[in-house]
């Protein structure tokens, strides 16, 4: 398989693939213990970018069209269908694209596309964080939460861990938005209650973006309510999935 998938839990025989994109800085590993949670009849496909774990020493993108442009090349050819799409914050923009990217050349889409912790694509960022300056950088990425304090205060780790999550800052704030037709897919918006990056009503402007049924889960928490409500979320995710096997 291409180093850009990895499957924790290989399923040769799944009834449905789940395409996971993680947020910015995160790797494949973030996934690693979805499957158990998930049902058995779902194999999940964890999406390994450049510049982390095992590839961390290869140059992360700094620009989402190229980014999106090789993880389909690499990824089209390992992907059988029927599948899903999910990702949070930057995975959200990721995976929507690629699902976008697909449609442009005339390739089998998702069944359904889940976006979490992430405003609709079509709006403004309110509050861009890839120029500011390292401390201030630093400072706002702490204030999101899910990357532990103690990390921060590692100056070794974070010289290295920085720059990489800076390009994929750089990605999520400066991806081009020109407008496209909606997807065809059903898309489904998750988000935390106390999320400052996407609110409720940025949430909801994902309808925009499809032709197809949309709906809008929130969950106790902030950025990254997928940890601090990690059980919810999951069995919240787990059912939607049922639902999707369930109706083919």
């Amino acid at each position: 398989m291409t180093p850009w998938l990895v499957s924790p839990l290989p399923n040769p025989r799944a009834a449905l693939r789940l395409l996971c994109f993680p947020y910015a800085g995160g790797g494949a590993s973030v996934f690693r213990t979805w499957p158990t949670a998930l049902p058995a009849d779902i194999e999940l496909l964890a999406v390994e970018l450049p510049g982390r774990e095992t590839r961390f020493r290869e140059r992360p993108f700094h620009r989402l069209a190229p980014l999106i442009a090789a993880l389909t090349d690499a990824v089209t050819p390992h992907l059988q269908a029927p599948f899903a799409i999910y990702g949070h914050s930057l995975g959200a923009l990721i995976g929507f694209s690629f699902a976008q990217e697909l449609r442009r050349r005339s390739l089998a889409g998702p069944m359904h596309l889940f976006v979490s912790g992430r405003r609709a694509p079509q709006l403004p960022e309110r509050s861009p964080m890839h120029q500011l300056p390292e401390p201030q950088f630093l400072d706002q990425l702490r204030r999101l939460g899910g990357i532990p304090d103690a990390l921060f205060q590692q100056s070794d780790i974070m010289e290295v861990f920085s720059p990489i999550l800076r390009a994929d800052i750089t990605v999520a704030e400066t991806g081009p938005m020109e407008p496209e037709p909606p997807l065809a897919c059903p898309i489904t918006a998750l988000g935390g209650l106390t999320d400052e990056k996407a609110r409720v009503e940025e949430l909801d402007a994902w309808q925009a973006q499809t032709s197809a049924a949309f709906d809008r889960e929130i969950f106790p928490g902030g950025h990254f309510f997928l940890q601090s409500a990690r059980t919810a979320f999951l069995a919240s995710l787990s059912r939607r999935l049922a639902h999707l096997t369930a109706a083919r």
